[in-house]
Parts: C-alpha cells; structure tokens; sequence
C-alpha cells in the first residue's frame, strides 16, 4: 500500500519562494509517475507538475513552468519536493502529491494516480 505524507505549506508574501515535501513509502517499483496537484477555493484540482521515477521525465501545467520545479530523491529517502518560486496569490491552494505506477499513455492527469496525500495549505499573500 503506497502512502503520502506531504508537508512544507504555509503562508508567504507575493514573490517569495516555498518548498513542499511528500515523503512517500510502501512501493517497490521503479516506473512510478509523481505529482503535484492543486485545488484552490471553489474551483477543481488541477495538475501542476509531474514526473516519471524511472527517466526522471517532467511536466509542468503552463500556470507554473519556469517558477515550480519538481524533484524526486529516491531509495533511501523516497521524497518528492515541489520548489515553488515567484509566488503570485493565484498559487494560493491546498497542494497535494499522488503517486502510481505508470501503466503506459500519461503520467499527470488525475486519472493516472490512485494514491494521494491528504494535502497541504499553501497561502500567497499581496
């Protein structure tokens, strides 16, 4: 059973940085698609970055690409980070990584990922 524990939110002003982290355990695969997804208030959750273990592929929605960074730190350590920079008050949402193993197609849609944290606050104040 792959469990996600995420961690790292809070509250920053407009243009500062934070960094998410989800420590994930219980799988023994090496082709696993990662992600982050995002929902902010009243509005669905939406995928922001991705990637595949195996090659270290990604995908970033074109919201964050150029600012986010998706980074994956495998055996021993099994984490996976978001590096949010240049935070606008749009990014403001409950963050939650998702895991599964990859099946073949896409690796970033919510379709794809059967395992989810139980999230984390992100605040972006002007």
């Amino acid at each position: 059973q792959v469990q996600l524990g995420e961690s790292g939110g809070g509250s920053v002003q407009a243009g500062g940085s934070l960094t998410l982290s989800c420590k994930v355990s219980g799988y023994t695969y090496s082709d696993y698609c990662m992600a982050w997804f995002r929902q902010a208030p009243g509005k669905e959750r939406e995928g922001v970055a991705s990637i595949f273990t195996e090659d270290g592929t990604t995908y970033y929605s074109d919201s964050v690409k150029g600012r986010f960074a998706i980074r994956y730190r495998g055996n021993p350590d099994n984490m996976l980070y978001l590096q949010m920079n240049s935070l606008k008050p749009e990014d403001t949402a409950m963050y939650y990584c998702a895991a599964d193993r990859w099946y073949g197609g896409s690796c970033h849609l919510q379709r794809d990922f059967d395992y989810w944290g139980q999230g984390t606050r992100v605040t972006v104040n002007q």
